[in-house]
């Protein structure tokens, strides 16, 4: 297996077997296939906060990984050393998340990576926020995204978030009755990143304190 040094670790839950969404699948049947392909790639994804943009790109680096590709994964919503996207196509698979944090010199060494690519087979996964031409970055850079195969995630409605909570919930062995669900929802947030953290802190106190997760727990951990 290959892959670069990272300044952080990939969450081993972002697995495409568990990404959700009947329509996200076609997304990752879109990646499933270009594996296969010997030619350059670039795929743009794009969706609202807590879509899954993170999830599907890690997803797809869990993948490659598994089948001794090089490749790297890279979110440039943390902080990234000058540089680091030079010599990237020499890897089979680049995972570039949250490019709407390129600072200039990064969004001109990624525009460099994205012309260098086009000789090599390397498949570029870019994720956003909005569609290419919606970002601020480098004119040229927005043009050569805008000609990326380009699909918007879709959002998820309340049900499958509280399934995905769920999903976590059973593959730690943890019992929480959905009402804990609907009131996290009703008084804390809906967006699912928020509810992710919030379960963690929730599970973390309740095996500190030996009690189940209730909704005075809730209320004393959350503050809410």
């Amino acid at each position: 297996m290959n892959q670069l040094g990272l300044p952080f670790a990939l969450n081993a839950k972002m697995r495409w077997c568990n990404f959700s969404g009947d329509k996200n699948q076609q997304i990752i049947e879109f990646l499933t296939n270009i594996f296969d392909q010997s030619s350059v790639s670039v795929v743009y994804i794009y969706g609202d906060k807590s879509s899954g943009k993170t999830h599907l790109l890690q997803g797809c680096t869990f993948e490659a990984l598994e089948q001794s590709l090089g490749v790297v994964y890279l979110d440039f919503a943390q902080e990234m050393p000058d540089g680091i996207l030079n010599g990237l196509e020499d890897n089979d698979w680049v995972c570039i998340d949250n490019v709407g944090y390129l600072d200039k010199n990064q969004q001109q060494e990624l525009f460099d990576l994205y012309n260098r690519a086009t000789h090599t087979s390397v498949k570029l996964i870019v994720s956003g926020s909005v569609l290419p031409g919606e970002l601020t970055l480098l004119k040229d850079l927005k043009t050569r995204l805008s000609l990326a195969t380009i699909f918007c995630l879709e959002n998820l409605d309340d049900e499958s978030k509280k399934d995905i909570i769920q999903q976590q919930m059973n593959e730690r062995n943890i019992k929480i009755d959905r009402k804990i669900y609907d009131y996290l929802f009703k008084y804390y947030s809906r967006d699912l990143t928020d509810l992710l953290n919030a379960i963690d802190q929730l599970d973390k106190t309740s095996l500190q304190q030996k009690n189940n997760i209730s909704i005075p727990l809730v209320k004393q951990v959350l503050d809410i």
